[in-house]
């Protein structure tokens, strides 16, 4: 349990220093994040909503309990770290852009995997 409970929150740290970095770059509508969206074609007004969105996120995946909540939570940046790879494959970015998101995808993997652990435990 003490081993499930230590690599849930190495993965969970990584992922949220990461994510959250990125996350409130966003949120702040910084030009670096402005530029980077809108390069891959999407409007500038969509930058703070994702950057808030995924904040909350990794809030809800911090906070204990609200297990419905969680899995939308994964769901969600899933779905993010999806949909930036795609854009990034599509408008034709070489894979050492994208290739660092799998990085993310196990971050997210690995904290799902062993927050379940943990909860079949508890």
């Amino acid at each position: 349990m003490k081993k499930n409970k230590i690599l849930f929150w190495i993965f969970t740290g990584i992922l949220t220093l990461l994510l959250g970095t990125g996350s409130v770059f966003d949120a702040i509508s910084a030009p670096e994040a402005i530029k980077n969206v809108t390069g891959l074609g999407y409007p500038a007004y969509i930058i703070p909503f994702l950057g808030v969105a995924k904040l909350a996120g990794l809030i809800a995946i911090l906070i204990p309990g609200y297990y419905r909540i969680k899995e939308w939570a994964y769901a969600g940046l899933t779905f993010d770290l999806v949909g930036a790879t795609y854009s990034l494959i599509a408008t034709g970015e070489p894979a050492k852009h994208w290739l660092p998101m799998l990085i993310g995808f196990g971050l997210i993997a690995g904290s799902y995997i062993y927050y379940h652990k943990i909860s079949k435990a508890a």
